[in-house]
């Protein structure tokens, strides 16, 4: 019985471990979460040194002499766990800067990242044919998050546990995780 009890209690830390946050707490915690990009775009030195968590889509990673990276990115709103949802919902581009070298294969274009980090200004920089003014954080944690992929197969796919009912279209998912 106290081996069960034992098992569960283990399961149950391991579960609910992968459901955890992806930044840290004491940096949720310092992340003033009212503050979007178009926010922070309005008046960038108003808030100069203020903590922020935002994530979205890399758009390019530039590898800088002196050995740092600066992300651009796409925002987009957080869930729960910190990862930038799938919606069209957002507030502009921002810029954020990692103190350390980022490969720019893995921090590629369209990869979803989370950064927790110190607002220190802003940037200006083309975009297109207009000058467009990037909010600039000094990122101290970052998140790239899992690449997935789903394929869809539609019927008549193979599936050992269908026998018959020819009828209508039937779409098979497949998550394909790749390997790191």
């Amino acid at each position: 019985m106290e081996k069960t009890r034992l098992l569960l209690l283990g399961l149950l830390v391991v579960f609910i471990s992968g459901c955890a946050h992806v930044i840290s707490k004491e940096a949720r915690q310092r992340a003033d979460l009212s503050l979007t990009p178009a926010r922070v775009r309005e008046d960038p030195e108003k808030y100069r040194g203020k903590w922020v968590l935002w994530g979205g889509e890399v758009i390019e990673a530039f590898t800088q002499r002196d050995g740092t990276t600066l992300l651009e990115i796409f925002h987009r709103p957080l869930g729960w766990r910190g990862e930038p949802k799938e919606t069209d919902a957002s507030e502009g581009r921002f810029l954020a800067l990692a103190e350390k070298y980022l490969d720019p294969y893995l921090f590629r274009r369209g990869r979803k990242v989370t950064v927790a980090g110190e607002i220190q200004g802003e940037r200006t920089k083309p975009l297109g044919e207009m000058e467009y003014r990037y909010p600039l954080l000094l990122a101290h944690e970052i998140h790239l998050w899992q690449e997935t992929r789903v394929y869809f197969y539609p019927y008549p796919y193979y599936d050992p546990w269908w026998w018959g009912y020819p009828y209508g279209w039937r779409f098979y998912f497949h998550y394909h995780y790749p390997r790191r």
